[in-house]
């Protein structure tokens, strides 16, 4: 009964996944229009699951769109080196990228990754 609000903040945070090369291409041209946010997540690494729980945890509901994409790098490798290929963006685990109008205009990797910033950011990108 207390939690409602924290719970329907959580909702909110609804990840796709990116998990074809084609995906990725079809994020970057819905760049054009939407900023589009990429998690690359290791599912061996103790840092990204925190990184990834606490990213999760601290997302507030937003008036801002955006669309979130979940790329397990373990399983997915092909697309993190694609990622890294057309962004230009050295991989690291964890990473989260921000596109808008095809390329990357916000990344940060391990604890460098706070909620916080990055709503700020798409913020500013709607300012």
């Amino acid at each position: 009964m207390f939690n409602k609000g924290k719970e329907d903040e959580k909702k909110a945070f609804i990840w796709k996944k990116l998990n074809e090369i084609s995906t990725w291409e079809e994020l970057l041209k819905a760049s054009e229009s939407l900023p589009q946010i990429v998690f690359k997540h290791s599912t061996r690494c103790i840092i990204s699951k925190t990184v990834l729980r606490n990213l999760e945890g601290d997302w507030k509901a937003s008036t801002h769109d955006s669309e979130l994409y979940y790329l397990d790098l373990i399983s997915h490798r092909d697309i993190s080196n694609r990622i890294a290929a057309d962004t230009g963006i050295h991989h690291e685990s964890p990473q989260l990228i921000i596109l808008e109008k095809g390329r990357a205009v916000y990344d940060r990797s391990h604890n460098s990754i706070e909620a916080e910033d990055i709503q700020k950011f798409l913020t500013s990108l709607n300012g």
